[in-house]
This record gives C-alpha cells, sequence and structure tokens, in this order.
C-alpha cells in the first residue's frame, strides 16, 4: 500500500524495475526475478484495489466491488492454496516465484489480519492527498488520519476556516 506517497509524488511502483527491486527488498521474491509491464500493471491494480478496501473500512462503507474483482483475480493467479503443517496449524501459500506469485504472498498476509481480527483496523488516510495506510490504535475504530499532526491537523484546520470563513461571509450580508 505505503508505495506510492500523493503528497511527496513518488511511486516505488514507478517501473518494472522498481517493482521487482520493492519486492526483492521484501522478500517476497528473489532478487533475480524481472517484471514485466503487465505484471506492473496487475500490481498497481492490486494495490489500488487494496486501497480502496482500507477506505471503505475508514468510511465504515461496504467495499467496492471492482476491489474485490480485482482481489479475487489476484489469488486466482497466484494459485494460492491452504498448507496445513505438521502441528496442525495451516498457512496460506502462494505457488511460484514470480511477480504473481509475490502478489500472492501479500494476499495471504491479508488473509492472515482477516483471520486475526485486525483487518478492518488496516485504514486508509482520508485527506485527499495522502491516502496512505495506518494501522488504527484507537479504542472506537475511528482514526481517520494516518498522522494526527500531519494529515489531521490540515483536515481539521481547513475544516475550522470553511466553518469560520461562512460565518463571516454570512456577517457581512447581514
Amino acid at each position: 500500500m505505503n508505495t506510492r506517497f500523493l503528497r511527496g509524488g513518488f511511486d516505488l511502483l514507478s517501473d518494472t524495475a522498481g517493482l521487482a527491486e520493492w519486492f526483492a527488498n521484501e522478500d517476497l521474491v528473489s532478487p533475480t526475478v524481472r517484471a514485466t509491464q503487465a505484471e506492473l500493471a496487475r500490481a498497481i491494480e492490486l494495490r489500488e484495489a487494496l486501497r480502496a478496501v482500507l477506505a471503505a473500512h475508514g468510511a465504515r462503507e461496504s467495499v467496492p466491488a471492482h476491489a474485490s474483482r480485482t482481489l479475487d483475480a489476484a489469488a486466482r493467479r497466484a494459485r494460492l492454496r491452504l498448507h496445513f503443517d505438521d502441528d496442525g496449524g495451516a498457512a496460506l501459500l502462494s505457488e511460484g516465484a514470480t511477480v504473481d506469485g509475490a502478489l500472492g504472498r501479500l494476499l495471504a498476509i491479508v488473509h492472515d489480519a482477516i483471520a486475526q481480527g485486525t483487518w478492518t483496523r488496516l485504514k486508509a488516510c482520508r485527506e485527499h492527498d495522502c491516502g496512505w495506510a495506518f494501522y488504527d490504535h484507537t479504542k472506537n475504530h475511528s482514526g481517520a488520519w494516518c498522522s494526527m499532526e500531519g494529515c489531521g491537523n490540515r483536515a481539521k484546520a481547513r475544516a475550522y476556516r470553511e466553518r469560520h470563513g461562512e460565518r463571516h461571509a454570512g456577517a457581512q450580508d447581514g
């Protein structure tokens, strides 16, 4: 999720080399894996689908259907399978050492978060030029911004200016 920062103008997935490097740095693929343009497009599509899911968490809305379809398609391409351990545990595994396999490993992490009950606490910042993923630590699951000091303050200051600007304009009209 946090491979693109709107306000800072950077995107770690801006090209195929960046995608392969990020996956290798995260131990999702071997450093020798090379990504194609089609794989880059699918990775970005998956990232934005996950962002849509996290935005829905923050707004307490249903997940957009297009996001669910994108996640399903990525899971199929990754050939996710359930693996049982000798100790009776189980894990969702992605087959293959490809970019699609790496995307599947990310989806397996999502599945683990859902199973642990922490998935809905992962949200996308509501600030229009941010969208950064963050974990909502609030007791009542009401976190809206990745940082109260940054995005939260900007949003609250903007709301204050809008409220007081309307009052001031109304007082001049009267």
